[in-house]
């Protein structure tokens, strides 16, 4: 099955996606006006090293892992729409709570809140999309659109934040807060208007009962799924590349004094936005007719080569590091929404929710990064971090190309 971007396939989106694709835009814009810019406020207020600093935020993704897949198998107990009401309200306590510590330890149990939010909320508007748009190709193609409007919303963050000033100034998270506030509004309005029940999509599977023992059975689907398995390991190993970027790389670029810091980092972030802007539906169109795992082999041949970029780039050529994150960006463009497109394949729709919501465990990757690129880059310098990243790349390439020899239990396939 090819990939169809016509515009007759995006008028066939319904209200309620139209509201999730708006509220990616505001609030991963006002995301990322401040939230990249983390690990330089905890560097400048409390002077702690790069390891102590991704053991903060390693502590805070590992915490949020394991929320997020429960979070996923119980919306398809207990419905999107309340588990994504409960994560967004978390999220607006969360953000504002984060314009208020002063304190190590603030910063640590506010960003571990910040990132359960994320890891629950993200799963479920996955499946939320499976489950309001039934056609497989319409159903890529707002999976893409999505993702775009992410990226659009990560283009014009960290502008508009390093144009007003707020770049590095805790008191944007209250914008952020805001942002998400809004979206809990337009989503009341927005599960109102939407026709298709929403409120428990087990129940409504081909007469299927819910019972005490539901969880206990997707637990173990989910351990006897071969393949997803060999696809998590892949994912987080290629989640833990990409997590040096948000999180090793700023500190690389601090603690070596580069000129101009915090233009070079908001450039980064901006051109690593507008490529994928600029190029994923276009990719999209190029790779039509290749399969899923085709088009993320290429993907991660450019991911391999921006990394290799990365460790031979001198730290003070501005204009070599945003080609190194121009590629990576290339690379990003074909994995990531490529990667929620082959969960979506992969899920049947009884469980479409656990199966996102094992995505939670890629976040291992971003959870790893900070912690193992600190270790790394304290130990043995930014050099070898990007030639290990590099291999890790190939390592990746090598599971993607085993992937389709393992078994799959027979409840997936039906």
């Amino acid at each position: 099955m090819h990939s169809d971007i016509s515009f007759a396939r995006i008028k066939q989106f319904p209200p309620l996606m139209w509201i999730l694709l708006f509220g990616a835009f505001i609030t991963r814009g006002s995301y990322y006006m401040v939230w990249p810019f983390l690990s330089v406020i905890l560097y400048k207020r409390f002077g702690i090293s790069a390891t102590q600093v991704g053991m903060i935020l390693t502590f805070a993704a590992l915490v949020s892992v394991l929320i997020g897949f429960i979070g996923g198998t119980l919306s398809d107990h207990f419905g999107r729409k309340s588990v994504m009401y409960t994560s967004g309200i978390l999220y607006i306590i969360s953000f504002s709570l984060l314009a208020n510590v002063n304190s190590i330890a603030g910063y640590s149990v506010v960003i571990t809140l910040c990132s359960i939010a994320t890891e629950i909320w993200r799963p479920s508007t996955s499946a939320l999309i499976g489950d309001i748009i039934k056609d497989k190709q319409t159903r890529e193609l707002a999976m893409q659109a999505l993702y775009f409007m992410v990226n659009v919303g990560s283009a014009i963050g960290p502008l508009i934040g390093f144009w007003l000033g707020l770049a590095g100034e805790s008191s944007t998270f209250y914008i952020t807060a805001g942002a998400f506030a809004v979206l809990m509004l337009m989503l009341v309005w927005g599960f109102k208007q939407q026709n298709f029940q929403l409120d428990n999509p087990v129940s409504t599977h081909q007469g299927k009962n819910v019972n005490d023992n539901q969880f206990f059975q997707t637990l173990k689907i989910l351990v006897q799924d071969r393949l997803l398995q060999c696809l998590i390991l892949a994912n987080i190993l290629c989640m833990f590349i990409y997590g040096q970027m948000d999180t090793t790389l700023i500190q690389y670029l601090t603690r070596a004094e580069v000129p101009n810091l915090l233009a070079l980092i908001s450039s980064m972030i901006l051109t690593n936005a507008l490529v994928i802007i600029t190029s994923q539906f276009v990719l999209l169109k190029i790779m039509a007719r290749m399969s899923l795992v085709q088009r993320i082999q290429i993907g991660l041949v450019l991911l391999t080569s921006s990394q290799i970029w990365m460790a031979l780039n001198p730290l003070d050529l501005f204009w070599g590091w945003i080609g190194a994150v121009a590629i990576m960006s290339l690379a990003e463009a074909i994995l990531f929404p490529t990667m929620n497109v082959h969960i979506d394949r992969l899920a049947p729709d009884h469980l479409r929710g656990a199966y996102f919501g094992a995505t939670a465990f890629y976040s291992l990757g971003f959870a790893l990064a900070p912690l193992g690129g600190g270790l790394m880059l304290d130990h043995i310098g930014g050099f070898w971090l990007y030639l290990v990243s590099a291999f890790l790349c190939l390592v990746v390439i090598y599971l993607y190309s085993i992937l389709e020899s393992f078994k799959r239990p027979k409840e997936v396939l039906v």
